[in-house]
Formats: structure tokens, C-alpha cells, sequence
């Protein structure tokens, strides 16, 4: 079968049916297709019989096969034969880079983390003499599983015809164009990527801090020393892909407090500062913890004056409180037992984490009653850095286009709900509510919690225990965020009550 040929239905190796045509340029067209023996979707690269580098992709394609790393695109296969060539790779299903970066700059922790799990795979691919020359927005993914996949390594510098003297350097440079696009929204490269291009400063591309208010100053450096190639900090330049990844190794990823039933405690340590006095991770306090500061010392005659009141108001405390022991013993009505004054408090109870059997995008109210179906399972999934978010609106209100939204669980059965910790985004404004219910129908949840001008974790505490098969987080007003508004969770914990 000639290549001439290839149209939807075709099929390869008695296998990959071609469905839909996604792309073609230079004489390669890549496919959306179906494994029939597997029953899964996959992407299929095939080429004209004119392209003049099939030898080279074939190969490439072959390379990437042996990789094991679950970030990178797993290669299924790879033929030239018979004027027929292609190579079939995974079908990934998600939001790319360049589509988070579609209302402009992401969380910069949030990007930071992204870039850091591609650089890590990329190091790995380095290890094993393999490089990728084309880091673009396009290619770095947020799956709908929850994962990062770094598409085209190997292949599409075969397909594009790329090549570089310094190939660990270049995918250096390529990762921190890429962590400047996360930071700013904007790309500083000349390839046409689908962003606005960075700024310059006399005829020098702007550092992410020039370009976007709130940018940390250690991802500020990194971004410099890996697409600028510069010292920054008394750091040497980023060289390498797995220079970049111990760079970002230690980045903080956005996390819901731990839940305690007492004060928290405090870790006062922060990572070893560099020879620079700068930290390389800042220490983090949470944000519900205040530092009270201790009373000043009393001295000379004040303090001898405060000594003696506070001892006779101690002996006048006690001699009331044994007259009042006193009477109600004296009261206590026969076959009752007397308390024990030695008896230990009874043990607290402390709540019990109930895994969700599914999450979902909830929408009755709209017109596609959909809302990011595809990434609601991010935020049930254990990972602090994934998330579920709502569409961008044009005001807190949603537009006043619905009365609400929100993330629908489905616990599987009904389960008591002693509370609900909910990991939001740092912007503040949102009004979030919780509803509860033996049935996934607005008016059958009833909502048995609120917290407006919410943001960060929060934890949505009912009056008494509920109990419900399903769990709504309802937002009711969104957060700012890049010029619109949006509700964001990262993490949803449903607790029941634990037994003492």
C-alpha cells in the first residue's frame, strides 16, 4: 500500500485504523487511530512517499520505544516497509501547556512543578543519548489521569529536521523557555508557538519578574541561569536537563494543611541557605498559624505588686472550687457512682478519611451542564499539584449566567460527614458551599455548610454530622483570576467521624 493512498478507514499492520486526520505539514500527517486489537486510541504518524528523512524517524521512533519513563510517550511502533512507513504512539488525552496558558500566567508553583517532572524525564532521556531539540508549550501535557507527558522526544527533531552541536544545552534552554511561558504567559523563542512573544529590554528578553508581578525570586533565577544561559545568585548557569531538574527539585508544590486536632506545629527550619545567605526553597508558615508575640517582663515594684495579686486570687480560686467539689459530693444521689479524681479524660476522637469513588464536574444549571468534566479526578487523586477547575468568567459571579458550580464526589454509598477540607487556589474571594445528599440532584443536596471570601484550605464544618452517597463543593462566587474569575481546588478530603 503506497502512502498516496492513506485516507480515514486505512488500515496498518492489520491493526491501526486511521479516524481522523489531526495535522499535516512536510510531507507528514499525523492520525488519530484505533488499535482494533486493543481497543484504545493512539496516534499514528504516517509520511508521503517523497518525505525524505523516514530512515531517520523510523529510527528515532525505535530509540523512544526502549524508554521506560511513564512521562514520556510511550512507542507502540515503527515500520518502513513496502512503501509504507509510520509510527504509532500513545494518544494523550488532556490540557497542554499552551492550553493552561490560554487566560495567561498559571500558579508559578503550579508551572514550576510541571516543568520540573519534564526536565526529570528528559534527564532521563539524555542518560540513555536520546534528546528532543523541539520543546514547545504544545508538547508538555497535564493529562486527564493526573500526570505530565512530554510528547515528540526523538521523533519530531527527526521529523523537523533538527540538529544541535550542544544538544543537552539546547533542551536546557528549551525547558526554561518553557518555564518563562508558565510564569508570564508569553515565549521567549522565534518559533511561532501560539503565545505572544516576551518583552525585550534593549533588544534582551525581559526576566519573568520584569514581565509578571509575584513571580518568586529563587524561579526567577532558575528561569535565567537555564533559557539565558547566565549565572544568577552566585549559581552557575543550567546546562543540562538534569541541571534544571536538581534546580527544581526542591520547588513547593501547592498542599492542603494537615488536619490536627490540636495546634500545629511548627517547623522553624528551613532548608540550608546557600553561600549566598539566599534559601533555596523559602520556609513556609501556614497561614492560619499567628505568631503571637510574648509579654514584656515586669520589673522592680510593678512586678512585686503583680506577684502578690496574682497569688491571692490563686488561694481565693482554690478555696472556691473545694467548697464547690465539696458540695456537689455531698449532693451526688445514691447508686451513683462518685468520679474518680485520678480517672484519665476520655481519648478524643479523630475523623476518619472516606475515599470517593469518582468526581465530576458539576453544571445543572448551564447550558452544556459540563464543567472540565475531563479533570475532575485531579482533584480526588492524592497529588497536591493537580487540580479541577471551573470555566473563566467575566465576573465573581459567574457571569451571573447560573447561580453556581461546583465538584460533585460520589462517595458509593452513604457515609456520616463530619467534615470536608477543600484546597483552593491563594487568590481570595470565593464563596463555597457544602451540600449533601443521598442523591446527585441539586434539590435533593441540601447544604449543610458555608465559608465566603474563602481561599487556601478550608475546611467545611457542619453543626452536626450529615450523611450523604454524595458530596457538592459549590461555589457560589469565583476568585480573580487573570483577568476573569474561577474556582480552583486541588484537593478534596471528605471526613467521618472516627471512633474513640
Amino acid at each position: 500500500m503506497s502512502m498516496s493512498t492513506v485516507e480515514p478507514g486505512t488500515r496498518l499492520a492489520d491493526r491501526f485504523r486511521l479516524e481522523d486526520r489531526v495535522h499535516e505539514s512536510g510531507g507528514a500527517t499525523l492520525w488519530k487511530a484505533m488499535d482494533e486489537i486493543l481497543a484504545r486510541s493512539v496516534a499514528v504518524h504516517t509520511f508521503t512517499p517523497d518525505f525524505p528523512r523516514v530512515e531517520e524517524v523510523v529510527t528515532a521512533a525505535r530509540l523512544a520505544s526502549r524508554l521506560t519513563d511513564p512521562r514520556l510517550t510511550q512507542v507502540f511502533d515503527a515500520a518502513d516497509e513496502d512503501g509504507t512507513a509510520y509510527v504509532v504512539s500513545e494518544w494523550v488525552n488532556g490540557d497542554s501547556l499552551l492550553d493552561l496558558l490560554e487566560s495567561g500566567p498559571i500558579e508559578p508553583e503550579r508551572g514550576a512543578a510541571l516543568v520540573a517532572e519534564a526536565a526529570e524525564a528528559l534527564a532521563h532521556a539524555h542518560a540513555a543519548g536520546l534528546t528532543h531539540l523541539h520543546l514547545t508549550p504544545a508538547r508538555l501535557v497535564w493529562t486527564s489521569g493526573g500526570t505530565v507527558k512530554l510528547l515528540g522526544l526523538a521523533v519530531d527533531a527527526a521529523i523537523l529536521d533538527l540538529s544541535s552541536d550542544e544538544p543537552a544545552r539546547e533542551d536546557a534552554e528549551g525547558l526554561g523557555r518553557l518555564l518563562y511561558a508558565a510564569l508570564t504567559g508569553h515565549w521567549p523563542g522565534e518559533l511561532d508557538c501560539g503565545l505572544p512573544a516576551a518583552p525585550l529590554d534593549d533588544g534582551k528578553v525581559c526576566t519573568p519578574r520584569q514581565v509578571t508581578a509575584g513571580v518568586p525570586g529563587y524561579l526567577d533565577a532558575i528561569t535565567c541561569r537555564a533559557l539565558l544561559q547566565e549565572s544568577r545568585r552566585g549559581e552557575p548557569p543550567l546546562a543540562t536537563p538534569a541541571d534544571v531538574a536538581e534546580a527544581l527539585a526542591h520547588v513547593p508544590r501547592p498542599a492542603p494543611a494537615p488536619v490536627t486536632t490540636g495546634p500545629p506545629a511548627l517547623n522553624l527550619h528551613s532548608e540550608a541557605p546557600d553561600g549566598h545567605g539566599m534559601s533555596t526553597m523559602p520556609p513556609r508558615m501556614p497561614s492560619h498559624v499567628t505568631m503571637v508575640p510574648p509579654p514584656r517582663p515586669q520589673t522592680g515594684t510593678a512586678s512585686k505588686i503583680l506577684l502578690t495579686v496574682i497569688v491571692l486570687l490563686v488561694m481565693a480560686a482554690v478555696g472556691v472550687g473545694a467548697w464547690t467539689v465539696g458540695k456537689n459530693l455531698g449532693n451526688t444521689p445514691r447508686g451513683v457512682e462518685q468520679a474518680d479524681g485520678t480517672q484519665s479524660a476520655s481519648p478524643s476522637i479523630k475523623p476518619v478519611k472516606v475515599e470517593a469513588v469518582s468526581a465530576a464536574g458539576f453544571d445543572p444549571l448551564g447550558s452544556d451542564r459540563a464543567e472540565k468534566p475531563e479533570i475532575a479526578p485531579l482533584a480526588i487523586d492524592g497529588k497536591p499539584s493537580t487540580e479541577w477547575h471551573t470555566d473563566s468568567y467575566n465576573s465573581a459571579d459567574l457571569g451571573k449566567l447560573k447561580d453556581g458550580v461546583g465538584l460533585i464526589l460520589d462517595m458509593g454509598k452513604p457515609v456520616p460527614i463530619a467534615d470536608v477540607v477543600v484546597s483552593l487556589g491563594s487568590a481570595g474571594g470565593s464563596t463555597v458551599q457544602l451540600k449533601v445528599g443521598d442523591s446527585a440532584d441539586l434539590s435533593s443536596l441540601k447544604t449543610v455548610a458555608e465559608k465566603k471570601g474563602a481561599s487556601g484550605t478550608v475546611t467545611l464544618l457542619p453543626e452536626k454530622t450529615v450523611t450523604g452517597q454524595y458530596v457538592l463543593v459549590w461555589f457560589t462566587r469565583l476568585a480573580p483570576y487573570n483577568g476573569q474569575y474561577r474556582g480552583t481546588i486541588y484537593e478534596v478530603t471528605v471526613h467521618s467521624p472516627g471512633s474513640a
